[in-house]
């Protein structure tokens, strides 16, 4: 007996060719390969089309610029609310959106600022998630794509997370989440504040992260 394909939803800002058609056309032929029929959309318009969205198992979301309406944000959230799963990552999922509260709640989390000068860092895995279908079997690594400083919703269920040295104005060591989930109803939202960088060659560990995360959170 054959299966529906689930549903993909990939909306982004720009054209053909910018960091956000490049980075999102990564994770395309992985979305392809696990079933997904996937639909490219660049304008959040299609955030109100509630009939598309219930029969949207996830929404892949790179959005650097522009604002949201309120209806969009709304049916967004509904949407996930009624099972679509949410996934996204960097600014494209983080930082949009900055003047609306309720999106960033559904997010859970959004950048703050970014202390951090850049740099080589540590990513470290919260080892108490160790059995988390996103983490299992990985380990820490070492990334030099930018630190930011999220401020998040303490419901959050926290990954990963990355540490600020002290400096003249923090006297210790700061350590945030870098990749968690959620649930908001019965949907499930995946979040990274690491940058997938779209000329990057092999398997990195930021780019498993998030294709275990585009599976976890779909419906």
């Amino acid at each position: 007996m054959s299966h529906a394909r689930r549903q993909a939803l990939i909306v982004r800002d720009g054209r053909e060719g910018d960091s956000s058609a490049l980075t999102t056309n990564l994770f395309r032929p992985f979305l392809v390969r696990h079933g997904f029929e996937v639909l490219v959309e660049d304008c959040l318009e299609v955030y109100e089309d509630e009939k598309l969205l219930a029969q949207t198992d996830l929404v892949v979301q790179c959005w650097q610029a522009g604002d949201i309406t309120p209806g969009e944000s709304a049916s967004l959230r509904a949407a996930v609310q009624g099972g679509t799963g949410l996934v996204g990552w960097h600014s494209g999922l983080v930082d949009a959106f900055p003047e609306d509260f309720d999106y960033q709640l559904l997010v859970g989390g959004r950048f703050r600022l970014d202390p951090s000068g850049g740099g080589r860092h540590r990513v470290r895995l919260a080892a108490e998630r160790a059995d988390h279908p996103v983490v299992t079997g990985l380990c820490d690594f070492d990334t030099d794509v930018e630190r930011y400083w999220p401020l998040h919703d303490p419901l959050i269920d926290v990954l990963a997370t990355i540490t600020f040295d002290g400096d003249d104005s923090r006297p210790g060591a700061s350590t945030v989440p870098a990749v968690w989930t959620r649930t908001w109803g019965r949907g499930r939202v995946f979040a990274s504040t690491l940058r997938c960088r779209p000329n990057g060659t092999g398997m990195t560990h930021e780019r498993a992260l998030m294709e275990r995360g585009l599976l976890w959170a779909s419906r």
